[in-house]
Order: structure tokens, then sequence, then C-alpha cells
């Protein structure tokens, strides 16, 4: 269960760059050298992210839709059972996300890129931020939920990244603001400010 956490967890680093450098070179011009490393991080993050499901899939789901989705056999009922009912929901939009991420990753090619004309290419990329929020997500209830004392078995200590996931979502989200920001100033001054 570690190796597949960790996996996880450089996933989500990895997209966390990604989606923080348009902000950051969007408020700070010198960053705009970073832009061209969003292709890269991305597809790389996609592989984490692809790792961590196979590993999940492979050991504890065991290829399972059922366990998947959070059923097990309980043998205090003598059946199979939805023991932990945000389990599932929370592997679906982890599912989701992936499923969004490997799309991305598919078209982060310069051939993609004249194929679907930079507008449209630039609109479907715009859903690395549909990938961070859903994946964050799916990351919480695991972070916070699944392993407290409702869990029935012995829950772990308390995972240290938690924390830094919170802090990292956060400044997603205010990079985000601050950017739109600066894009609603710039666009009434009629200066223009950089992708």
């Amino acid at each position: 269960m570690r190796f597949w956490k960790a996996v996880g967890d450089v996933g989500f680093v990895l997209l966390w760059v990604t989606v923080i450098i348009g902000p950051v070179a969007k408020l700070w011009s010198p960053a705009r050298k970073l832009l061209a490393w969003r292709r890269q991080l991305g597809i790389w993050f996609a592989l984490a992210a692809s790792l961590h499901a196979l590993l999940i899939l492979n050991g504890w789901a065991r290829w399972s839709v059922s366990g998947f989705l959070g059923y097990e056999y309980i043998p205090q009922l003598g059946r199979v059972a939805r023991w932990e009912p945000g389990f599932g929901l929370a592997n679906i939009l982890g599912l989701m996300a992936l499923f969004v991420a490997l799309l991305l990753a598919a078209t982060s090619s310069d051939w993609a890129m004249r194929a679907l004309r930079q507008p449209a290419w630039k609109f479907l990329h715009t859903g690395a931020y549909f990938v961070f929020y859903v994946g964050s997500i799916h990351s919480l209830y695991f972070l916070f939920i699944h392993y407290t004392v409702s869990f029935h078995k012995q829950p772990p200590p308390p995972d240290w990244f938690r924390y830094w996931f919170l802090a990292m979502v956060g400044v997603v989200a205010a990079l985000h603001v601050a950017a739109f920001a600066k894009t609603v100033v710039t666009s009434r001054t009629g200066a223009t400010s950089p992708a």
C-alpha cells in the first residue's frame, strides 16, 4: 500500500507543478520560460497516475469491479457488503481524472496541436485543471476520511502528506484567483499579458 500511495503522491506533485506554471507565468513574466515544461510534466504525471491506478487495481481491488467500488466479504455479516461508502466514489473520481489525463497526454504533441488547431487544443488542455481538482477530491477522501476510527481495520497513523496536500491545493486556488484578477485588470487597461 505504501508504494502505490507514494506513486500517487509523486503524481500529485507533478500535476501540481504542471498546473501552477500557467498562473505563475501570468503573474510573473520571467516564469514564462517554464511554460515549455508543462507538456513534459503533464505526461510524467499521466504515467505516474497510470502506475498508481494499476497498482491499486492489481493490489487492492484484485481486478474486481466490486472491490474497486468498496465491496468486500464481511465475515461478521456472512456476505459481501459495501463497508466504506465514500471509497467507491473516490475511486470513480480518480478514474475519471486518469481518463482525462490520458487523453491530455495522448494529445500532448505538436502533431496533435496542428491537427486540432491551437484554439481547440488549448481548450482541451484546460482539462488539466479538471484533473487537478477532481484528483484533489479523490486524494482528500483517502488522506482525511478513509483511514479514520470508522475504518474496519486498525487505522494507520495520519499521513504526513495531508497538510502539504491542503497547502498545495490552496496555492493552486490562490494563484488562479490572482491570475484571473490580473487578467481582468489588464483587459480593462488594454495591456497584454502572458498566456
